[in-house]
């Protein structure tokens, strides 16, 4: 096989995988107007057996059972704050900003940053980043964004992935596939779910990247300090 043919095929590989999170984060949304138009175009684009099962059931979903499961006072939280309690959120929030405005993502939804809608959604953003810059030809920006991508799972997505998995176990509906497939996707073991790793301290970020500058380049000082963790 082909230099070229090889990178053809991690480029689709990569777009797929963005179709994947893609349709995670629609999964984890309220029902709204358009909402099942938007996630059956993006199910065909999607050949996981649990995810597109998750498609189908959730043409049936209502505002109301939703809200009930995942809505303010529920039993299960949607928010990666709610799943580490000893964790203050506005560090939480101050990472994902962080990593959020290194990649210049801006999510178009009502749900806050930490919501695994948004979450699962940047996941994909950063697939679909990726393949751009292999296509592009830019091993750098696709090497620095794939690791990018790594450490997101690893600090944010997995304790959240692990924490809705547990709780929606048996549930009825779309969220539990929803919860399984996230929980396969970034990686997460139940270990996740008992206890998170702490979140890392973003201040070494802030001085090196100059929060100030605008920290917009995928190569920028912040996303290296993002991945490594220091």
């Amino acid at each position: 096989m082909s230099a070229q043919v090889q990178a053809e095929d991690a480029v689709r590989e990569l777009l797929v995988e963005s179709a994947r999170w893609r349709l995670v984060g629609l999964l984890f949304r309220r029902p709204q107007t358009g909402w099942t138009t938007e996630l059956a175009t993006v199910a065909r684009e999607v050949t996981d057996p649990d995810l597109s099962r998750a498609a189908e059931l959730a043409a049936e979903a209502t505002e109301g059972a939703y809200l009930a499961i995942l809505g303010p006072g529920s039993p299960v939280s949607p928010r990666e704050a709610g799943h580490r309690p000893h964790e203050d959120p506005g560090k939480i929030l101050a990472h994902l900003t962080a990593f959020y405005d290194a990649f210049v993502y801006r999510s178009e939804r009502e749900d806050p940053l930490d919501h695994v809608a948004v979450e699962a959604d940047f996941a994909g953003y950063l697939a679909l980043k990726e393949a751009y810059a292999r296509a592009s030809g830019s091993e750098e920006n696709a090497r620095l964004t794939r690791e990018a991508r790594a450490r997101f799972l690893e600090t944010h997505l997995r304790s959240i992935a692990a924490g809705l998995a547990d709780r929606l176990e048996g549930a009825e509906g779309h969220l539990a596939l929803a919860a399984s497939a996230l929980m396969r996707l970034s990686g997460a073991t139940a270990a996740d779910a008992a206890g998170p790793p702490p979140m890392p301290s973003m201040d070494c970020g802030f001085e090196c990247g100059g929060a100030g500058s605008g920290l917009v380049s995928s190569a920028s000082t912040v996303t290296r300090v993002l991945i490594s963790g220091r």
